[in-house]
């Protein structure tokens, strides 16, 4: 089984069928589309692709430089959904977010100002930098995709999701996301410095002229659309789980909450992210049935940033991926 950070699907299973094939194959030329323009995160983008799938939303963790929003804008591209960047600031209110009531002076009352959370893919660039009031604007429109203003709720476009930023090493400024914001995260990836033939090959296209802020002039098409995606979704949905690999991710969840090293283990939302994770990235690899491998190979994206260290754990500099697979390790894996 091909671990899900390598962006290289397995090889498909008899029981495929053609309509989910074909899916699977457009979805895979979005990927060569954002490699136009995004070079060395492939498990990046593939993380991206199964959020969508899932439906779940995805938080991007990388010091300034390695392509974070260029990601984010290069994959609404090629899938021909609407995006809207937010840059999140100390200063920045909730209303800039949902959007407001303003005064019309032609009607002599008021109306509702639609903010850039009505969109299908929401960059919020930076998102400790805002304080928890404005963070907590957006868990409406995470959890219910609908916005509530006045008391009045508005559905937001299907297509949605949240596609976060944050910078790991740079605290200074920011604020600690809420953990119920956390929580509502499917995944956490994160996107490293590439290695030098990577970098070279980055240096090599600026040298050529590409230009990140011109997506159309690198070549970056739309291949995919609301409609295609919308029966991928369907298609992973259908994706089966075994009682067995059910009682696996349980026997997961619980390993953590009993685990010496975390104070607070994964939620039973946690194990509901996981199955759904697990099955967007099973149908991606051409399977109709989840399996551990499946479960194994989301866990750590899934799970990094639900779990709370004790101070112990972080003074001796273990982080959570290393926790998460020694639990893996400890785990009957079901025959």
């Amino acid at each position: 089984m091909t671990d899900v950070t390598t962006g290289a699907p397995a090889p498909s299973s008899p029981g495929s069928t053609a309509d989910a094939a074909r899916l699977r194959g457009a979805l895979g030329a979005v990927r060569a589309e954002v490699g136009k323009a995004v070079v060395g995160q492939d498990g990046a983008v593939t993380g991206l692709i199964i959020a969508l799938l899932a439906r779940g939303h995805v938080l991007l963790e990388g010091v300034p430089g390695v392509a974070k929003t260029l990601l984010v804008r290069s994959l609404s591209q090629a899938l021909n959904l609407d995006t809207k960047r937010v840059q999140f600031t100390p200063d920045l209110m909730p209303g800039d977010v949902t959007g407001s009531l303003v005064y019309d002076a032609q009607t002599g009352g008021f109306v509702f100002r639609e903010g850039p959370v009505f969109t299908n893919i929401l960059l919020a660039d930076e998102i400790n930098r805002t304080p928890p009031k404005t963070q907590s604007a957006l868990l409406e429109a995470m959890e219910e995709r609908q916005v509530s203003v006045d008391g009045v709720s508005r559905r937001l476009p299907d297509p949605f999701i949240v596609a976060a930023t944050q910078n790991p090493i740079e605290y200074e400024g920011t604020y600690a996301l809420p953990e119920a914001q956390l929580d509502r995260f499917l995944l956490k990836l994160t996107l490293d410095v590439p290695e030098r033939d990577t970098e070279v090959e980055v240096l090599r296209r600026h040298a050529a002229g590409f230009n990140p802020r011109d997506l159309t002039a690198a070549g970056v098409t739309p291949v995919l659309g609301a409609a295609e995606l919308a029966a991928a979704r369907e298609s992973a949905a259908s994706v089966g789980a075994n009682a067995d690999v059910l009682a696996y991710i349980v026997d997961l969840a619980r390993a953590t909450r009993r685990s010496p090293s975390v104070k607070l283990g994964v939620s039973p939302r946690g194990t509901t992210a996981l199955l759904a994770a697990a099955k967007a990235w099973a149908w991606l690899s051409g399977y109709d049935s989840i399996t551990p491998d499946h479960v194994q190979a989301m866990l750590v994206p899934v799970w990094r940033h639900r779990i709370q260290l004790r101070p112990e754990a972080e003074l001796e500099g273990v982080g959570a991926d290393a926790i998460l697979q020694s639990i893996v390790q400890q785990v009957q894996v079901p025959i």
